[in-house]
């Protein structure tokens, strides 16, 4: 295993951490919290930067890196949700997406497609980091920016599960074996 397949390792550790502190009753939680977090998502672009520039692309990793990032962002979106935070309703958007792009994934692999990560995709899931960390740091926003970001993010979540959608309705009706992007 190389050093940008530990780097998303050690991010699905992190995840579980974050969620894990959120649930004690400690001063700075929520701070804590979302250093931890937001390091973590810092982490996602380090491992695919690592990756390219040392040439070390591995099938292993092009799998585990989407994986590690649904789980940084699932695990702690449905604590905050739990917790009251953030409404369910994005959850349940969030989630529905995921598993809808991940079933579609599963079947392009089996049909030969390789599937990269979309620009789309990238900035879903920039914004979904920023709106979870604001979200945590609330207490120290004077209004309610987080809420705001994490609609946008819904909104991109949709957006981005929509034009994967679209790119991949040919290559499931004709069975295309280009390679096409989506996250």
């Amino acid at each position: 295993m190389n050093l940008a397949n530990w780097i998303t390792a050690f991010r699905i550790l992190l995840a579980l951490l974050c969620v894990g502190i959120l649930f004690w009753d400690i001063p700075a939680r929520d701070l804590l919290a979302a250093v931890i977090f937001i390091i973590a998502g810092l982490t996602d672009g380090l491992d695919g930067h690592l990756a390219r520039t040392r040439k070390e692309i591995t099938a292993f990793g092009k799998s585990f890196d989407p994986f590690a990032d649904k789980v940084l962002i699932i695990l702690t979106i449905v604590v905050l949700a739990n917790l009251n935070r953030l409404p369910w309703a994005a959850v349940w958007i969030i989630i529905g997406r995921e598993v809808l792009i991940t079933v579609l994934r599963y079947f392009a692999g089996k049909k030969g497609l390789s599937v990269a990560a979309s620009p789309w995709g990238k900035l879903k899931t920039f914004f979904q980091i920023i709106a979870v960390s604001l979200i945590m740091l609330d207490q120290f926003i004077p209004f309610p920016l987080g809420i705001w970001v994490l609609w946008f993010a819904v909104f991109l979540t949709v957006w981005s599960g929509i034009d994967y959608l679209w790119l991949w309705r040919t290559a499931f009706i004709q069975g295309s074996k280009e390679s096409l992007s989506a996250k």
